[in-house]
């Protein structure tokens, strides 16, 4: 009988021994960072969460510097080409060149009609005033008898291209291509039309509103057929 109590006893004693063990285990293991028992920031796989990593951007507009990262273009006048602007720097409009205004010469042309005349002229007007000055239209032209304006004898002129305004800067030239019907043959030659050929010391070139100007050829006189002459606008381009 004692036999058996002592054996129950026993029994009892290993199984609080058990139970006081286990118990110490899990107040061990609630102790630990890994644990069941951790705070907030606790990984449910026992490893310690890592903080957040900071962004480091502001979260605010009203925490950016000012002007930082801004794509907004200024408002103010700041374009480079404003203070340079055309209005700015314009000249005046030139005025009509007067006849004091301009200087007026003649040689033959390098392109001209065959034959033994004169057969093509270049008339250049050059500005001798300090000023630039403006020309522009189809001139007139009349031959001077024995080279006197006041007996002259006007051509009859057909025009060839467009006229435009051309500003002639002091010093600077514009010129018109005089184009006549050609003398063939030796000596005194003949036209082709039956007439008798004309010649001429000077001629006088009119320029629409800027006056007539009497020029000479600067080598030989003007030799023509019919008074008929073919003339170009006045252009800043020299024709050949």
């Amino acid at each position: 009988m004692q036999n058996g109590t002592q054996h129950r006893t026993g029994i009892r004693r290993a199984a609080l021994a058990m139970v006081t063990a286990s118990a110490a285990t899990l107040l061990m293991t609630a102790c630990q960072p890994g644990g069941n028992g951790a705070g907030a920031g606790a990984s449910p796989s026992g490893v310690p969460a890592k903080p957040a990593a900071s962004s480091g951007a502001p979260t605010s507009a009203a925490s950016r510097p000012a002007g930082a990262g801004s794509s907004t273009r200024p408002t103010g006048n700041a374009s480079p080409t404003a203070a340079g602007s055309a209005s700015a720097t314009a000249t005046p409009s030139a005025k009509t060149c007067a006849v004091a205004d301009l200087e007026a010469s003649m040689y033959q042309a390098d392109v001209r009609p065959e034959g033994t005349g004169t057969g093509a002229a270049i008339v250049q007007f050059t500005n001798v005033s300090g000023k630039p000055c403006v020309v522009q239209g189809h001139p007139t032209v009349a031959g001077a008898g024995n080279g006197s304006p006041e007996k002259n004898h006007p051509l009859k002129v057909t025009t060839a291209g467009s006229a435009s305004k051309v500003v002639v800067a002091p010093g600077g030239k514009a010129w018109t291509k005089l184009t006549f019907v050609q003398v063939q043959g030796e000596a005194d030659g003949y036209c082709v039309s039956g007439s008798t050929p004309v010649t001429y010391p000077t001629l006088v070139v009119g320029l629409p509103a800027a006056g007539s100007h009497q020029v000479a050829l600067d080598d030989g006189v003007l030799a023509e057929c019919d008074d008929k002459v073919t003339v170009t606008a006045v252009s800043a381009t020299k024709p050949s």
